[in-house]
């Protein structure tokens, strides 16, 4: 092959990034998925959300040593009316152990006093549920335990399998071919000889590959025969989702890499505007990428992290992390040429309140340079250089504090919350949703004090039987807040399937046992209304107190048959098979401070919010009237 080989592009680095990335999406490169046991999924990414298959716990258990009684046999129990049970009256459980038939309560062994013969005194009552966990008390049939996206920790499979999941389909970790060539390389030893250069390479792109995220396979180093080096290729790319080959990139006499990929593939690029790592080689062979890379080291780390990363960001599915930069003031003159994008390794420093860059060797066979480098300065294609003196962004290859991209919500409980944070999720949204039940009260307050991007509120004036609005003025008398339209929800009450209990309306709770919601939430503000308007007092129903944080958990417990009916929305009652009797329509809205209105995270939620896979979840669920326009509500209204 003649020496006066050019190579085939100049590309600024831009364009053939954007250009390969094309070629590669056009074949079908991408993320792939597999399912594995959750037990050895710890730190493997979900491609879907995960719900909770069953109630933890899935029975009404103890949650302490001691005896399981009737609650209502207690009541009266004093110091001075102390309360004497005899064996009937009681069943010794332990911690963890089924609640006994008939038993709703247990006394910890700490409160009885042993009189002998199986006969204990008790000095005080305990409510029903008291030292109990309730079906559902942990996760509930049907929620959401981890959205699409979500890094399994090792509380996060141990929550997958409390909720009986025990397969979960994963992103496919990213295989990586290393294919090193060339007659002058040799396995890495303590004695060379003349002429023999050390194959560190792959180690070095190993680590690299390994901290992106991928698995890398080394490859035995082949010489600049091109028969071995097609085998080579053709066996790599048979095992791997993506190939590398070391060193045969330039316009040499023995370099091969672009021959070959053109014959047994594509070639997109070969030859890239950047100093050092011009002579890359982007391909594709059977929808699978392959980079030749430059032989000189640092060359190849350049490409490595401005090609290779996001190209196992792409095959793995996840979104590739913008570089950290520190604003840093030139210590020395830098030259560059207008032909490439120059890459220059400087050191770092601080003196006084200013960061300094100082530039290291720029030979693109100079690894050491990286080992000392803390950042790397970039100079555009068409700059000549920089002057000492000059504030520069450097791009930090030291460890800084990672700015946390969190949108929280906050609020009363809907389920559309975790849809919408499953759809960002799966949109490659660059942050994460963090969400609390607190009810529509705390979401007023929450947002109030800066504590939350947004709040889920459903609060009825019940002197207009209006939502929301008034709350909005009377909290936000100046101004500062909007409402953002959610959706309209029905809202009645769940009862057993076929209703055993014979509840017509509202009015039938007085002689069942019902399941509330927490103070502050829009639902208990419902309930106390509806109460109200049938001339009853909360004393008249039994388990008034008895009170959940979600929709998803009253539904629970009326499923298990801790109670007969509660309040709570259509989608949660669909979900454990629950009959269900409307009461009305609410509306569902997100407050928001006018501040935040155009944070991109905010906007990227209300834009999924309005999006038509989440309509179509939203339906799928069940008792929720869409509002479509995206107006806001003020104080002025």
């Amino acid at each position: 092959m003649s020496l006066k080989q050019r190579y085939l592009d100049n590309l600024p680095l831009e364009e053939a990034q954007a250009r390969y990335r094309a070629h590669l999406l056009s074949v079908g490169f991408g993320p792939k998925a597999e399912t594995i046991p959750v037990r050895s999924a710890c730190g493997r990414v979900l491609t879907r959300a995960v719900y909770a298959a069953i109630c933890a716990p899935h029975y009404n258990a103890s949650a302490m040593d001691g005896v399981a009684v009737k609650a209502k046999a207690t009541f009266g129990a004093s110091e001075q009316t102390p309360l004497t049970l005899q064996p009937e009256d009681y069943t010794v459980v332990d911690t963890g152990d089924p609640l006994p038939e008939g038993a709703d309560a247990v006394i910890m062994v700490e409160d009885l006093i042993d009189k002998g013969d199986g006969v204990y005194e008790i000095l005080s009552s305990v409510r029903p549920w008291q030292n109990v966990r309730q079906v559902g008390e942990d996760l509930c049939m049907g929620d959401m335990i981890a959205p699409s996206g979500t890094t399994l920790t090792p509380a996060l499979c141990g929550a997958l399998l409390a909720g009986g999941v025990t397969q979960v389909e994963v992103r496919k970790v990213p295989v990586v071919g290393i294919i090193p060539t060339g007659d002058e390389i040799v396995a890495p030893t303590s004695d060379p000889q003349p002429g023999d250069i050390i194959e560190f390479n792959s180690t070095v792109f190993c680590g690299m590959l390994e901290s992106w995220g991928a698995k890398a396979v080394v490859y035995p180093i082949v010489k600049d025969k091109r028969d071995a080096i097609r085998a080579m290729l053709r066996q790599a790319v048979s095992d791997c989702d993506l190939v590398l080959v070391s060193a045969g990139s330039s316009a040499g006499r023995d370099d091969y890499t672009c021959e070959i990929i053109r014959s047994e593939g594509t070639v997109t690029v070969h030859g890239i505007a950047i100093k050092p790592g011009k002579p890359a080689v982007l391909g594709e062979v059977d929808g699978k990428a392959v980079v030749g890379l430059p032989g000189y080291p640092v060359s190849a780390i350049v490409v490595m992290e401005e090609i290779v990363r996001g190209l196992v960001a792409l095959a793995g599915g996840k979104a590739e992390k913008a570089p950290q930069t520190l604003d840093c003031v030139l210590s020395k003159k830098i030259v560059s040429s207008l032909k490439y994008k120059e890459f220059v390794r400087v050191t770092i420093g601080k003196i006084g309140s200013r960061w300094s860059a100082s530039p290291l060797p720029r030979g693109a066979g100079v690894i050491s340079s990286f080992t000392k480098a803390d950042g790397m300065l970039v100079i555009d294609q068409n700059c000549e250089g920089i002057e000492a003196g000059e504030t520069v962004p450097v791009r930090l290859l030291r460890s800084k504090d990672e700015l946390e991209h969190t949108l929280v919500v906050t609020g009363s409980h809907d389920p559309l919350i975790d849809e919408v944070t499953d759809l960002l999720r799966q949109n490659g949204e660059p942050f994460r949703v963090s969400s609390t039940h607190v009810g529509s009260s705390g979401a007023i307050s929450a947002v109030k004090a800066g504590l939350a991007h947004l709040g889920g509120i459903h609060l009825l004036d019940t002197a207009t039987g209006e939502y929301n609005k008034s709350y909005l003025k009377q909290h936000f008398p100046d101004g500062g807040a909007v409402l953002v339209p959610g959706v309209g929800r029905v809202q009645g009450l769940m009862v057993k399937k076929g209703n055993p209990c014979g509840i017509r309306s509202f009015a039938d709770v007085a002689r069942v046992r019902y399941v509330n919601r927490q103070r502050g939430a829009g639902t208990r503000v419902l309930c106390d209304y509806l109460l109200q308007q049938n001339g009853l007092s909360p004393q008249q129903i039994e388990g008034y107190d008895n009170v959940e944080f979600t929709h998803t958990a009253v539904a629970a417990l009326i499923a298990a048959g801790n109670a007969d009916a509660g309040l709570g929305i259509y989608a949660a009652a669909k979900i454990y098979d629950l009959d269900f009797i409307p009461i009305c329509t609410e509306t569902y809205e997100f407050l928001v401070r006018e501040e935040s209105l155009h944070d991109p995270m905010v906007e990227a939620f209300f834009r999924v919010l309005r999006s038509e896979a989440c309509r179509k979840r939203l339906l799928e669920m069940g008792g929720y009237q869409l509002t479509k326009e995206n107006t806001y509500a003020d104080t002025s209204e």
